[in-house]
This record gives structure tokens, sequence and C-alpha cells, in this order.
């Protein structure tokens, strides 16, 4: 992955990412709000997969539905948002919809996209950090602006 900072300071930052083939897109940008301290932001995204797994929250049995998608795909639209997490590191939400070659589209929570040729994401850091806190009668875990 290649990314460089556009604007803001210490507080407000804008990140483009550059990811390369056959990364794995939740986990990179994951890792870099890692590295780069990132506990509130929004993201967008579009580029390629070579294969990827969506998935769609199923509230009965408070799991993910995975909708496995095996072929090269375009990624229309990506978008999503970063929050501390439970850990006190980033907990990363992304929702995609991949446009498939017969023109059909699959969509839902991104849990997995292997690159393919490329994801240019654009990254912008919040000034204030967020808080994502498990809703157990959720069972999903939801950003908390209680604190």
């Amino acid at each position: 992955m290649k990314a460089r900072q556009v604007s803001g300071d210490v507080d407000e930052r804008r990140f483009i990412l550059v990811l390369d083939p056959k990364e794995e897109a939740f986990a990179a940008i994951t890792e870099f709000a890692k590295r780069e301290k990132i506990l509130g932001g929004s993201l967008t995204a579009l580029g390629a997969f070579s294969r990827a797994t969506v998935g769609w929250f199923d509230f009965d049995t408070r799991s993910y539905r995975r909708i496995a998608v095996d072929e090269q795909c375009e990624v229309l639209s990506a978008v999503g948002d970063i929050a501390e997490g439970d850990d006190g590191g980033p907990s990363v939400h992304i929702h995609a919809v991949l446009g498939l070659s017969d023109g059909s589209t699959r969509g839902g929570h991104c849990l997995e996209g292997i690159v393919h040729p490329t994801l240019e994401v654009m990254l912008v850091e919040t000034p204030a950090h967020l808080r994502r806190r498990k809703r157990p009668e959720l069972g999903i875990a939801l950003i908390d602006l209680s604190t």
C-alpha cells in the first residue's frame, strides 16, 4: 500500500491510500488506522477485487450471513467509518456494493476483499474521537455518542 496525507493537521487529517494487488483491503485499512492512531473518521473507496466476501447481518442469529463473490468484481461504492473499539484500537466498519461481469451487484458489510488491481481509499479523520460499543440487545457494536 502507498499512502499520502493530502491535507490537515494533527487532529483532522486527510489521506489517500492506494492498495496493491493481492492485499486484503479490510486488514490493510485497519492496519493503516492503527499505525496512524486514527480513532474517528470516514472513508470512501473504489477499485476492484479478485474475490470478496460481504455480509448481511441476521438479527435472529446475531451473526453475518456470508455472501462469497468468487470472481473479479468492481468496487462500485464502499463507504465506512472508523471509531475506537472495545480494545482501544481503531474499529473499521465498511459497506460495499460490488459490480459483477453481467452487470448484477452484490453488497453488504465488507468482510474481505482481495485487491486486484487496485483500491483507492479516501480517508478523512474527524477532530473528535468516536467510540463504538457493543450493544448486547442487538448483537453488534455501534457508535456511541454519549461518551
